[in-house]
């Protein structure tokens, strides 16, 4: 049996309240209408859901008073939820449903709205200003898990509960915790979005804190040249692939302003900004890394601005960090850094 998008909307509407208690938690009933301040699940009263059928309108219909946007309980799913494809939309319609599998297939036809490209910058923002800040959600507890304690200058970090991954065989969709890294240009704009799966029971060895899937990690958006950046760069910076790397080297020098490329190829590919001196190249301890560290000094020698490779005794700093140590990594890193950065970024021993 198809499931049209009018099909779907109608058997959301007859459990309303259940939906918006599910999708718009940070919202409350009040008579009738359900009272939230936007189809995002933002705090507030703005937005007001219809939870019964009345002479005035359907159940389901809502309309946010302070932008006049309007629509059904597919929507508040794809709003909420973060969705840009319809087939996801369907998915997770069907499932707070719980249709059999048999019927989880989207419409033959179209549509009705037009949604954001998937993998496109604007469906990359729209994931990021769907997530929330990390304080005190899951993330932080992977970080930790990781040896990561302070998180200076890491808003570009956010937190979605129920993250959409799709498997690459084209298997059913999953929904998992996640970490959403916010990419960006020299200017600050958003361009693109990371994402890495999270495991809600928390820490292995095997999975690192990571969701057992696959491909717990995946990017979109508009990546070349972009990074996920800790801090403002001056004159002095650090680069390197991963988000984890990068943190755990931020742990012992929190005032160097960091990115994330997220890839090696992405880190030979960075943008300088105009006032870079100097850049610490912080590798990998693979092949890859070592291409990246290679290109990287030949553009920075082309652009006049000094770089000095930083080298992991293990595999990548976050490996240092865990199973090395703070202290170790610390003087790993204070033989590794130009004399007046171990007084300039360098915290003391504690």
């Amino acid at each position: 049996m198809s499931r049209s998008p009018h099909d779907l909307a109608l058997r959301l509407s007859r459990e309303a309240e259940a939906v918006c208690r599910n999708y718009l938690s940070n919202g409350r009933r009040k008579g009738n209408y359900w009272l939230v301040g936007d189809a995002r699940n933002t705090p507030g009263r703005s937005m007001y859901v219809r939870l019964h059928d009345t002479p005035k309108g359907a159940a389901g219909k809502w309309t946010d008073a302070a932008t006049g946007e309007h629509g059904d309980l597919l929507d508040v799913i794809r709003e909420s939820c973060g969705l840009v494809d319809f087939i996801d939309i369907s998915a997770e319609a069907c499932n707070f449903l719980s249709l059999p599998r048999s019927e989880r297939q989207p419409p033959a036809s179209n549509p009705t709205r037009v949604l954001t490209p998937s993998g496109s910058a604007e469906a990359a923002r729209r994931l990021v200003s769907m997530s929330r800040p990390i304080l005190r959600t899951l993330v932080e507890t992977y970080l930790r898990a990781r040896g990561i304690a302070a998180l200076p200058e890491t808003e570009c970090l956010r937190f979605h509960p129920h993250c959409y991954h799709r498997p690459e065989d084209n298997g059913p969709t999953e929904i998992w915790p996640a970490m959403i890294a916010a990419v960006t240009d020299l200017n600050g704009n958003v361009t693109g979005a990371h994402r890495t799966w999270l495991d809600p029971s928390g820490f292995t060895e095997a999975y690192l804190g990571r969701a057992p899937i696959e491909t717990p990690r995946r990017a979109m958006g508009d990546l070349l040249g972009h990074a996920v950046r800790f801090g403002c760069c001056s004159d002095v910076m650090a680069a390197g692939e991963g988000i984890e790397t990068m943190l755990s080297q931020r742990s012992i020098l929190p005032t160097m302003p960091a990115l994330a490329a997220l890839s090696a190829a992405h880190l030979s590919a960075i943008l300088f900004p105009g006032t870079l001196r100097r850049l610490y190249i912080t590798r990998d301890n693979d092949p890859a890394g070592d291409a990246a560290a290679a290109t990287l000094l030949e553009r920075t020698k082309a652009a006049g601005i000094e770089a000095i490779v930083l080298t992991p005794q293990l595999g990548d700093f976050n490996e240092d960090l865990r199973l090395l140590g703070a202290d170790a990594l610390r003087a790993m890193l204070r033989v590794q850094l130009a004399p007046q950065d171990v007084e300039r970024f360098m915290t003391p021993a504690a």
